[in-house]
């Protein structure tokens, strides 16, 4: 194996498959980047057998060939050579150099054939998808996704295509987030409850370019995601993330979701949101809960708390009853923050009932309250 490649394109790549390797892997196979050269390309791969990632990279490649090296320590040996031009020539023995300038560096890796491979696209559902609208829908709920290990279902986001629609959601079993987006192509309906680490990998690498392509089955799915961006501070031609599902059947979120509320007002999301961090200032984990009052016009947010009081009105078109209801206050923040419409909704029934949070491009945000002392 012999090449030559852009330094920064070369650390650029490192760095979009970098993430999938835990810092304590179970094999040390699992700590390296299997590296792949053939005719105009390298392709870099990592996974840790749950997930895999896969990033292909244009290079001059004088010798065709395959070695897996240490990611990490790559990683910073590529970040620090002194020029542009970087040769990399397979040795002997497993052993690689990397010239650059006058720097020569020769590491020791394992050979291709004890590198598990990564499973490829077969006869699974397939779906193309927009990167940057698939990106923003998993901002608009990932948020929500559950951190207990004890609630193995719910550490993921929900990918149902159905009804000729594709919906997302992630619930924690305080607050359940839900978008959808109107989809034809759902002849081949199903779902998939995507991990929470390949939720974020998935986020980190949308947006290079137009479209991707999702397959999946009951075990396993996969994204291959062709960027045609020039990415920051190198070209990467193509990702391939591979990913084992949460498996189980996702809790019927539908049922959580009120169907009567008495209240719905109309409030400008940048206000509302900056109205709440301010409000979070004063919260403490002992009392980390704000109160939203509603009366004639006016919605006003409280904070009681042993830090001190605050205390802020917002006009609002609103001529319903006085209605005081509290919420955790991280809660309706993080919805605030990933939605970008100027315009949101905010219904509410009583006290006692849980809060939504709306758009009118089929997002919304149940938030259970918090009982006020």
């Amino acid at each position: 194996m012999k090449f030559k490649i852009n330094r920064d394109h070369f650390s650029n790549g490192l760095s979009q498959v970098l993430n999938v390797v835990g810092s304590k892997a179970t094999m040390p196979i699992l700590s390296n980047v299997l590296i792949e050269a053939d005719a105009d390309h390298i392709t870099l791969t990592t996974t840790n057998l749950d997930l895999g990632i896969r990033a292909k990279i244009k290079a001059e490649v004088a010798t065709q060939g395959a070695i897996t090296l240490p990611v990490k320590r790559l990683s910073q040996i590529i970040g620090a050579l002194p020029n542009t031009d970087v040769a990399v020539d397979l040795l002997s023995g497993n052993q690689v150099k990397i010239s650059s300038g006058g720097s020569v560096f020769k590491i020791v890796g394992l050979p291709k054939d004890e590198f598990p491979p990564l499973p490829e696209f077969g006869d699974d559902k397939t779906f193309t998808l927009g990167q940057d609208e698939l990106a923003t829908m998993i901002a608009s709920v990932s948020y929500a996704q559950s951190t207990d290990e004890t609630r193995y279902i719910l550490n993921g986001v929900y990918f149902n295509f159905a009804d000729g629609k594709l919906s997302l959601v992630a619930t924690d079993g305080r607050r359940l987030s839900v978008i959808s987006k109107e989809f034809a192509d759902t002849a081949g309906a199903g779902s998939i409850i995507l991990p929470a680490k390949t939720v974020d990998e998935v986020k980190r690498v949308l947006g290079k370019g137009e479209k991707l392509k999702v397959a999946f089955n009951d075990r396993r799915a996969a994204f291959q995601i062709g960027t045609d961006k020039e990415t920051d501070g190198g070209l990467v031609d193509s990702v391939y993330l591979y990913s084992k599902v949460v498996e189980g059947a996702y809790p019927n979120y539908a049922q959580v979701i009120p169907t009567e509320t008495h209240i719905r007002i109309k409030l400008e999301r940048e206000l509302f949101l900056g109205c709440v961090k301010r409000a979070m200032l004063l919260c403490s984990e002992k009392s980390n809960s704000i109160k939203i009052q509603l009366s004639a016009n006016q919605l006003e947010i409280f904070v009681q708390s042993t830090e001190g009081d605050f205390a802020e009105p917002m006009a609002i078109d609103y001529s319903g009853p006085d209605l005081a209801v509290a919420f955790n206050p991280a809660y309706i923040r993080q919805p605030l923050e990933a939605l970008k419409k100027d315009e949101i909704f905010f219904e509410v029934k009583d006290e006692v009932s849980p809060g939504v949070l709306k758009t009118l491009d089929n997002f919304l945000c149940v938030i259970m309250p918090v009982r006020m002392s």
